[in-house]
């Protein structure tokens, strides 16, 4: 927070961002809407007489307030906590405790085709995968520097009395990690490197634990417990813009795949004249320079379009933020690409180069699906529910017209299911038009009807979802579309 803005309209004086208008007949009636009326108790106490709050839209315009109110339609529609909830992917249960979700079947083939998804592209990308306890001894957490600056993030220390290695007792504290990288950087540390083992990709799927104010906590957006899809590259200077490079492509190629497009870079810097600055930053100008600088000339030489900003940084480094406007208005930074200068020789990282002589390596963190639980909200939304057919949790509800035809519809059940597509047999005692609004209502890409016509002919109709125009197909020429769809990972079914 840089400044407070304030409002007076008469004698009465407002804290707040605003705008006001001097009075109510500046509002245009077209321009306004009520949104809703509560009831509230004068200065929050409950012994004084109860007032009604309204709640309402004002706008300059009747364009505005309309595309304001579109919008607000749309985060509705698209909340990924209710639509999480009506389709079974998350649930959040107070026994277990705030910020930590778990996951439903549904909502664990989502996690599964994402996870499998990012360990092809890193298997291509040479990465090599390693895997990590979840817990630590605090003092690494004061090696890296994490601690103290990161304590209120952290879940308090669990204290144990262990045996030394001379016998006598010892107290040891021990914490739930809140990020990967220290671990990773004592799998570096664990043998000596040479400047031919640089780059060095090290990749897991690591869980984490993050204490977040209780305020903040809510749905899947902000948790306390959360898999993150994290990687750590151990290189050389001269090998920062190609890495750099490379870890842009594998966004573009993971999010082409989504059909994530409409998304803008910000390069996130420290901010020398930030009073606070040597709280939040390593104190080490010169690096901080140099690394915002390659950053910065690998962006033009790429002609990539980025918006600046200072304060961002992450406390050891600059970082490249992926920022998504979303439909319900906000934008989020939904992946970071983070180049660290300070952890590695903290930790006494080192590499022995060409010339002999050893030389600490700098650390690129990078995550392009985040966290599963902060990715598949962001995707839970961004397609409203209805994933595409390689991603949705049942790809396929076959539909009966009646029980007679139950073998059929389990015959064809039973040969998708041979090829791991994820097909369901409907249930057999409803119409067929209350069967087709249910497994519309539950956003399931493909419906399969099946009938006498198609019994006969070894053929069904299929209804896609979001499209009126049915397709009658033949059994094996839907296996065959089906498998391309889901090996390819196409958004949409190739039919015409």
């Amino acid at each position: 927070l840089t400044e407070l803005s304030f409002y007076r309209n008469g004698p009465f004086l407002d804290m707040c961002e605003g705008p006001h208008v001097d009075t109510t007949r500046d509002i245009p009636r077209d321009g306004f809407k009520l949104r809703s009326v509560a009831g509230a108790y004068w200065r929050g106490d409950s012994d004084n007489v109860m007032m009604t709050r309204i709640y309402a839209w004002a706008f300059g315009d009747k364009e505005t307030l309309d595309l304001h109110l579109d919008a607000y339609e749309q985060a509705l529609l698209r909340d990924h906590k209710k639509l999480g909830r009506e389709l079974g992917i998350y649930t959040i249960d107070n026994d277990i405790g705030r910020g930590l979700p778990l996951w439903l079947p549904n909502g664990t083939v989502i996690r599964d085709e994402l996870e499998k998804l990012a360990k092809e592209l890193e298997f291509k990308a040479n990465y090599q995968r390693v895997a990590t306890p979840h817990i630590a001894r605090r003092d690494l957490f004061y090696q890296t520097g994490h601690l103290p600056y990161y304590a209120d993030g952290m879940y308090p220390p669990m204290e144990l009395i262990e045996e030394g290695d001379d016998g006598e007792q010892v107290k040891e504290a021990y914490v739930l990690k809140p990020m990967n990288c220290p671990h990773h950087h004592k799998i570096f540390s664990s043998e000596p490197r040479s400047y031919r083992d640089l780059p060095l990709r090290l990749a897991e799927y690591g869980q984490v634990y993050r204490f977040e104010e209780s305020g903040a906590v809510g749905g899947l957006m902000r948790v306390r417990g959360m898999n993150m899809n994290d990687a750590h590259i151990y290189c050389s200077e001269d090998q920062i813009k190609s890495e750099f490079r490379n870890v842009m492509a594998l966004h573009d190629e993971a999010y082409a795949i989504l059909g994530l497009d409409n998304y803008y870079i910000r390069l996130s810097r420290w901010d020398p004249d930030d009073p606070k600055g040597k709280d939040k930053y390593v104190d080490d100008p010169k690096s901080w320079e140099t690394c915002e600088r390659l950053i910065a000339e690998l962006l033009n030489e790429m002609e990539v379009a980025y918006v600046d900003g200072p304060g961002e940084a992450a406390f050891y480094g600059p970082k490249i933020d992926m920022q998504f406007p979303t439909v319900t208005g906000r934008d989020e930074s939904v992946s970071t690409i983070q180049l660290d200068f300070a952890v590695p020789p903290r930790l006494g990282l080192c590499y022995v180069g060409s010339d002999g002589a050893d030389h600490v390596p700098y650390c690129i963190h990078r995550a392009p699906f985040s966290t599963h639980e902060r990715f598949v909200a962001f995707l839970i939304e961004h397609f409203a529910g209805a994933f595409p057919t390689w991603l949705a949790p049942v790809q396929v509800r076959v539909l009966t017209v009646s029980n007679q035809f139950t073998e059929y519809g389990q015959r064809v059940v039973d040969k998708l299911r041979a090829r791991f597509i994820r097909a369901e047999l409907g249930s057999a005692s409803d119409t067929v038009s209350k069967k087709i609004r249910e497994g519309t209502t539950q956003k399931i890409p493909n419906l399969v009807v099946v009938g006498e016509r198609e019994a006969q002919d070894s053929t069904v109709t299929l209804r896609r979802y979001g499209i009126e125009k049915q397709e009658t197909l033949t059994l094996d020429a839907l296996e065959r579309t089906l498998v391309e769809a889901i090996e390819q990972r196409s958004l949409e079914l190739p039919l015409s």
